[in-house]
């Protein structure tokens, strides 16, 4: 996307505290915003309320905050944005591009086969509810063919999301917002022109493209920074018992996120400031891997 403005976005999520992978995701994120002259926003992605975790959304600010970080406006709650989501909704039923569904999660499992994310949804529902029953959530269609993604780290990317992922879910049964629909919606209304995140999140992004597509929005650039794994091999994340960040040690685990990062700070960078001068002045995409990157088991 060409635009005048980069406008870029971190948008943890408060299931869990910030860790080690999150901090390298969200300076790489910062930096590349910072580096090409634009806006930094920060939102809060609170949206499944039974998942999170007692107050680490306001632990998550405090954490960026002592760690130098500085976004523009106002943080943006995913929670107080319910009528946006219910706009898109709306849109994607009066074109026919989404649908209700009645399947349960067990239904789907005796039906259908494996894909790249989970069961490939088998279309049950994509002609009406069989037997009269009730719809209990609702799904996008998933465009026939090739989507092709072209990651500015990562390459080109292609998924054939009707073949490898199915008809997926935008408002699911419990009631709650599904992600692939709030963050389109969310990026769009704020304008983001480059999404910079984890490389977990790549395979879900040519289903955020069909969003856009069904909802005739413009889709943002993409960018897609290593994961951070554990010495077994998995991505650091609350379910693989990532330890928080210490902000009381900001400067050196900056140093290292910076390091991952494919940069190494001099030695005589010992401050937070005086390493975000550094890393403002350096930061290229080019010096980053593509990775994933494992952290040594002392950090566990």
């Amino acid at each position: 996307m060409s635009n005048a403005l980069y406008r870029g976005r971190f948008a943890p999520s408060p299931t869990g505290l910030l860790h080690a992978g999150s901090l390298s995701t969200a300076v790489g994120s910062y930096l590349e915003a910072r580096s090409r002259g634009g806006q930094w926003l920060l939102r809060m992605e609170d949206l499944d309320p039974p998942r999170e975790v007692p107050g680490a959304a306001d632990d998550i600010l405090r954490t960026l905050d002592a760690f130098g970080f500085e976004w523009d406006g106002e943080v943006t709650y995913q929670s107080r944005r319910h009528d946006l989501y219910r706009q898109a909704l709306r849109q994607l039923i009066g074109s026919g591009r989404a649908y209700a569904c009645c399947c349960t999660r067990k239904e789907i499992a005796a039906a259908a086969r494996r894909g790249l994310d989970g069961y490939v949804y088998p279309g049950t529902c994509r002609d009406g509810c069989p037997g009269g029953r009730e719809g209990r959530a609702w799904r996008l269609r998933a465009p026939e063919g090739d989507c092709l993604v072209r990651d500015r780290l990562q390459g080109e990317y292609r998924q054939d999301l009707a073949r490898d992922i199915g008809d997926f879910v935008l408002l699911r049964a419990d009631g709650f917002w599904a992600y692939q629909l709030a963050v389109v919606v969310d990026d769009a209304e704020q304008g983001i022109t480059d999404i910079v995140r984890g490389a977990d999140l790549l395979v879900s992004t040519p289903r955020q493209v069909a969003v856009y597509e069904a909802l005739g929005l413009p889709a943002p650039d993409y960018c897609h920074l290593p994961v951070l794994t554990n010495a077994a091999g998995e991505k650091l994340s609350k379910q693989t018992l990532a330890p928080a960040i210490a902000r009381e040690d900001a400067a050196s685990q900056l140093r290292e996120a910076l390091s991952r990062l494919g940069h190494i700070p001099p030695d005589e960078c010992a401050t937070l400031d005086e390493l975000w001068a550094w890393a403002r002045l350096n930061w290229s995409l080019q010096r980053v891997p593509r990775g994933p990157l494992t952290l040594p088991a002392a950090v566990f």
